[in-house]
């Protein structure tokens, strides 16, 4: 049951501390993931409705994290939950494929250019993971490029120089492979080769002198982490064609840039992928995950010959929950939707940067359709180190989470956020008062940024 409090936004309710406790008894720093943001302890939460979160001291937020933007359609989005619950009484999983299965895969190969076949696995981690053993399996090659910074779930190869720092990234020209956790072994940091985004001869050169160990470049073509910065044209041209030149694979992550469009992220800015990793927004709220590309390519995990190339199972792939959930919602984003969630976006990004201009701050926005982040830089970033917060900044986007969670509004720390389709422009208008209070009444923490 809900619990009811008169507790205003600005502390995490009693009801949250009660919890935080028992968790401390089970997990080792009280939580299960290490995503998870505590202001000093997490916010449980009840229920979801529509674009609202309700924690367990019966607080409302408005939510513009979206379970880190997989809920495009927010909360309890009827067409998913009646799918799922009819899904319920048939059966939750099978070792025999479904229908509904057939339904996904045929929505997003019909709506996205470039993908002709498509395969299911449980997160967008398994999507990357097996779209580079593809890339691997395909070409006969191990070694792999990926954009400094860049987030593309858990898996070795993709973690190497994802949270580097100023102390560790190396020289701009030819960036450092830096381990992400101790342990990680050497053999993996050889096989990896950072890119600076949007730096194009960086990139063609790094490119060119280990082409013939690279088997794939992955790359987000908005990479959220590494700052939500949109590619140039002549980066994505660039990519292209070195990577075409040296038959290495393009694996375009669109696990969180999916929701860029109706075709997606790479059609958006021009990218041509061998192959497509997704997740978040196709499964509806439920785990999922997708490797997709061209028929040439997905042909190493033919298995009707006997062994393929690369076996890939798994025991829920392909679940039947997952799959009718993921079927509703992408139904549902139709070409109408995705122009509402563009509106919204265009209309609070514009908002933001008028505040940020009529109070002379030193902040800049990033994001494209419905997704945005709040840089403390008066310059847009161009890339992840330009992205990267010095200490002073990092406080000041804390404090701005801080405010934004007492006036009842959840944004991210330091990460994309997102609008789903229940938003309005009453929401977003809200989202620009609340920060255009903060860059006029917090003008003492914003100096320390000139500091």
């Amino acid at each position: 049951m809900t619990a009811t409090t008169t507790e205003g936004h600005n502390s995490v309710g009693s009801a949250s501390r009660e919890a935080f406790k028992r968790a401390q008894r089970v997990f080792v720093d009280g939580t299960t993931r290490v995503t998870i943001e505590r202001d000093p302890i997490p916010r449980y939460m009840d229920k979801g409705e529509g674009a609202y979160l309700v924690d367990i001291d019966g607080r409302r937020f408005l939510d513009l994290n979206g379970n880190f933007t997989t809920l495009i359609h927010g909360h309890r989005f009827a067409p998913v939950i009646e799918a799922v619950t009819r899904q319920l009484q048939s059966g939750t999983c099978f070792a025999n494929p479904t229908l509904a299965e057939i339904g996904l895969a045929e929505l997003i190969c019909d709506r996205v250019p470039g993908v002709e076949t498509i395969r299911f696995v449980n997160t967008g981690s398994e999507a990357v993971m097996f779209a580079i053993k593809a890339a691997r399996a395909f070409t006969g090659r191990s070694a792999i490029a990926k954009i400094e910074g860049a987030y593309h779930g858990a898996y070795d190869w993709v973690e190497v120089s994802q949270a580097s720092t100023p102390d560790n990234w190396g020289p701009a020209d030819a960036p450092a492979a830096v381990p992400y956790y101790r342990g990680m072994p050497a053999s993996v940091l050889n096989e990896v080769v950072p890119l600076r985004f949007n730096d194009v001869a960086g990139a063609e050169r790094q490119i060119e002198a280990h082409a013939a160990d690279l088997a794939a470049i992955v790359l987000d073509p908005m990479p959220s982490r590494a700052g939500l910065i949109a590619p140039t044209p002549e980066f994505v041209a660039a990519i292209q064609r070195v990577a075409r030149k040296h038959g290495v694979l393009i694996i375009a992550d669109e696990v969180l840039s999916f929701r860029q469009g109706y075709e997606g992220a790479s059609a958006r800015h021009g990218l041509a992928p061998d192959l497509f990793t997704f997740g978040k927004i196709i499964g509806g709220g439920l785990p999922i995950g997708a490797i997709a590309g061209n028929r040439e390519v997905m042909g190493v995990f033919d298995a009707s010959q006997g062994r393929p190339l690369l076996p890939q199972g798994g025991t829920f792939s392909a679940n039947p929950l997952s799959m009718v959930a993921g079927l509703a919602s992408m139904t549902a984003l139709d070409r109408a939707a995705f122009a509402h969630l563009e509106s919204l976006g265009d209309r609070l990004r514009t908002q933001l940067t008028a505040a940020i201009a009529r109070n002379r701050a030193p902040f800049s926005i990033s994001g494209a359709a419905s997704l945005f982040r709040v840089h403390p830089k008066a310059d847009l970033p161009k890339d992840f180190r330009e992205a990267t917060p010095t200490a002073a900044q990092a406080h000041v986007m804390k404090e701005l989470s801080r405010t934004f969670a007492e006036n009842g509004i959840i944004l991210p720390n330091g990460a994309a956020a997102c609008l789903s389709t229940p938003m309005t422009t009453a929401d977003t208008d809200r989202v620009a008062s609340v920060f255009d209070d903060f860059l006029a009444t917090r003008s003492d923490l914003i100096e320390s940024l000139a500091a």
